[in-house]
């Protein structure tokens, strides 16, 4: 459970006292001489993400103070359970009810560790639940993050295209949501064909999840999200360091299901639908080749110039499946290009969208949750570099240029003018750790995105 180190009291807990980074010095103004000479004494001067722990009689720590950004709350915390010694501690002073909520959340986030494989060296510091918190809300925040680090840091072995779908069948079933899962052949049957073509190389069936949940009456809102379990690049074979993280390729779903977690849980006024396609793009006799001709759900022919472009194959059918309900939003949510991170770096999630209203609520919900994301833009004129000789369309262009936009622009040709659309091409990655971020596995965009779906809709 995501915030198993807040409880609910303790007999003699450290005091903690967070002070943001633009009242610190107001803060040291108002302690006495032996606290100022002893911040001094340790270099202590209040940058934010640091703490100082302040003795009292006998050598004991008496309180420690965290110097926070008042501008990311989430994180304001969340390096102190690994960062303070074994023990419990509890907030000082009164806090405002979404600022205690913030730090709840992100001492759980900050809690995390992948312990699938190896037990953590040590137990987190524990909290005292701040009295003016909302505990479901800072529950409901952790364990979304938690669900996609988890997600997204299980390797192949362990999260294939099936055990990926039924991660998706438990979230469903934990909120009351239907989850029909097709395997295999059933996606030919029901007419996902390229899905079925990129996963049919390997020797764990492709799947298709698509989970319905909330007020069928209700706006409807759809996710789709990119479950590459594992990225061989197929037969235009990926190098070895190309290769090494393609675990993180299905960041995409892991983060559409955390997304979806925040919405169900939220109680959100929506009727959600989620839509994961989940393969493996392998190499075998069985596998899609390059200049195949591969038909799509929406009628379309293309041709397939690299199966290293793999991503945006899996999400059209779902793209085109989503499109035909009319969705008052439709998100996608992949780890499709390098060109992305190119242009963008790790932190920031490309986005796409055809709606500047849209665009612009969820630039300014990311801004207030510390959530960013960065608007690209969706050049028409480079459209023409998809053409193709002999389909409709080719999965690549031939310049090595604007290879985000190209992208963006296929899974474009899958959506209708007038749907809401945006798609994320995201890194779902932390390359090294910060305070409360691990290297490892990261939630990216979905704060920002539930708060934007709760003020659109309610």
């Amino acid at each position: 459970m995501s915030t198993q180190t807040l409880i609910d009291g303790a007999s003699a807990p450290v005091r903690l006292v967070p002070v943001a980074e633009s009242a610190f010095q107001a803060w040291l103004a108002g302690t006495s001489d032996a606290v100022r000479q002893w911040a001094a004494a340790n270099g202590f001067k209040g940058e934010a993400g640091r703490h100082l722990a302040i003795p009292g009689d006998a050598g004991a720590v008496a309180e420690i103070v965290a110097v926070y950004d008042a501008a990311q709350p989430l994180w304001a915390l969340a390096g102190l359970p690994d960062a303070l010694a074994e023990g419990d501690y509890a907030l000082a002073g009164d806090l405002e009810p979404d600022l205690a909520t913030a730090f709840a959340a992100g001492w759980a986030v900050g809690s995390y560790a992948f312990t699938r494989y190896r037990k953590r060296r040590r137990a987190p510091a524990r909290l005292v639940w701040p009295a003016a918190a909302d505990r479901g809300e800072a529950t409901r925040v952790a364990d979304a993050i938690w669900l996609v680090r988890d997600l997204v840091n299980t390797p192949p072995e362990d999260l294939g295209p099936g055990e990926l779908a039924d991660a998706a069948v438990t979230l469903g079933r934990r909120h009351g949501a239907t989850v029909r899962v097709l395997r295999g052949d059933e996606l030919l049957a029901q007419n996902y064909p390229m899905v079925h073509a990129v996963g049919r190389g390997s020797s764990r069936p492709p799947c298709l999840v698509d989970l319905t949940w909330g007020d069928p009456a209700a706006p409807k809102v759809t996710l789709v999200g990119k479950g590459v379990c594992f990225d061989s690049g197929g037969y235009d074979l990926k190098p070895a360091a190309g290769m090494k993280l393609m675990k993180k390729d299905m960041g995409g779903a892991a983060n559409v299901l955390g997304l979806a977690s925040l919405l169900m849980a939220g109680g959100r006024r929506i009727r959600l639908r989620v839509l994961v396609p989940t393969v493996e793009n392998l190499v075998s006799g069985n596998a899609f080749k390059p200049l195949d001709v591969i038909p799509t759900r929406k009628g379309l022919t293309v041709e397939i110039g690299n199966t290293d472009a793999e991503g945006r194959l899996i999400l059209c059918d779902p793209l085109a499946e989503a499109d035909s309900e009319n969705p008052a939003l439709l998100i996608d949510m992949a780890t499709l290009t390098g060109a992305a991170r190119v242009a963008v770096g790790p932190d920031l999630p490309a986005m796409f969208t055809n709606d500047d209203t849209v665009a612009a609520e969820i630039a300014a919900a990311g801004a207030a949750t510390g959530d960013p994301v960065w608007r690209m833009p969706l050049w028409k004129p480079y459209r023409k570099w998809l053409d193709s000789k002999v389909a409709d369309l080719n999965n690549v262009a031939e310049s090595p240029f604007a290879g985000s936009i190209t992208a963006a622009l296929y899974l474009q040709e899958f959506v209708s003018p007038s749907t809401p659309w945006v798609h994320f091409d995201m890194y779902a990655w932390n390359a090294s750790a910060r305070p409360g971020r691990p290297e490892g596995g990261e939630a990216q965009a979905i704060r920002a995105l539930d708060r934007m779906i709760g003020e659109r809709f309610g």
